[in-house]
């Protein structure tokens, strides 16, 4: 009898590890259909766009080795290249402040607001998820064009500005626009947060005398800078991402003059107009480290004004 008490724990710690591995082994069958789309539809692509980087490959012809000959020419030859770089920097550089501006702005009146706080927060939210939609950025084309509703609004006010669209001059502010209208995500992000502010820290400043400036400068923005660091991180990567509002009003060519040739445009030029597949491919790489590179710095930035709860300073 004892012998057999005994025996029960040993045999119950050698059962534990096949329970654990048909466990793992069920989980892992679950996990495939995600496993197999990663493999095939995300690493295997960048791969095949890594090594395409290297070759000269023209869609029709078996891809041809270069090595670093499309990136010298990018960098040495191209001068379409370093326009399109300028164009994306200024539309990222005025695109995302306007953007997170005005989605803070919307989302404290929401925040105060409390009848139909619903219809707002979805009426605002709207434009969001028809942003990246042709047929949107065809009315927005449309609407911007010479006599269109812009056109014909600024000139019963003495501003005869023309088509937008059809200007070089005004052409990127009609895509930034496009870009800054869709502010219903970031939105719904900053109202979650500043749900999260307690009213107490609000009550204190106010009875030591800070006005509505004070305390939105010394309460609601470091109560809320990890929200807002989280919307500038993924607003930055989306904004050097942009290309259906740009290739819409532009028709596909990023005119007038270049003026709305962002960087995802000119690489589709590139590899679907051109038919240099190496090329593009050379561009998107160079355009993924420039974005990581951009987020290493904006997370490493984020030391001096982020502040989160419970962190000693």
């Amino acid at each position: 009898m004892t012998q057999a008490v005994l025996e029960r724990p040993v045999t119950r710690e050698r059962a534990r590890p096949r329970r654990r591995r048909a466990d793992q082994g069920t989980g892992y069958l679950f996990l495939s259909p995600w496993l197999i789309g990663v493999l095939v539809l995300t690493i295997g692509p960048m791969i095949a766009s890594l090594y395409l980087s290297f070759t000269d490959y023209d869609l029709f012809d078996a891809p041809h080795w270069v090595g670093l000959d499309n990136y010298t020419t990018m960098f040495t030859r191209d001068d379409r290249f370093w326009h399109a770089a300028g164009v994306t920097a200024r539309y990222v550089g005025l695109s995302v402040p306007l953007k997170l501006g005005l989605a803070l702005a919307v989302a404290m009146l929401l925040n105060r607001a409390h009848r139909g706080a619903g219809l707002y927060r979805s009426a605002f939210y709207a434009p969001s998820l028809l942003g990246a939609s042709v047929s949107l950025a065809l009315v927005w084309r449309a609407m911007f064009s010479t006599g269109g509703t812009v056109d014909r609004v600024l000139a019963a006010f003495g501003l005869d500005t023309g088509g937008w669209v059809d200007q070089p001059q005004f052409a990127l502010l009609a895509v930034i626009a496009l870009a800054v209208w869709q502010f219903g995500a970031p939105m719904v992000i900053f109202l979650a947060g500043l749900k999260q502010i307690p009213k107490e820290l609000y009550e204190a400043a106010e009875l030591d005398g800070a006005g509505a400036v004070r305390r939105f400068r010394s309460v609601t923005l470091p109560m809320l800078s990890p929200v807002l660091l989280f919307n500038l991180v993924l607003e930055t990567i989306h904004s050097f991402q942009s290309f259906t509002g740009a290739f819409v009003v532009s028709s596909g060519r990023g005119g007038p003059g270049d003026s709305t040739l962002l960087y995802t445009l000119y690489l589709y030029q590139r590899g679907f107009t051109d038919f240099r597949m190496g090329f593009a491919s050379a561009m998107a790489w160079v355009l993924l480290v420039v974005i990581g590179v951009l987020t290493a710095l904006l997370f490493r930035g984020s030391r001096r004004w982020v502040f989160y709860a419970g962190e000693g300073r």
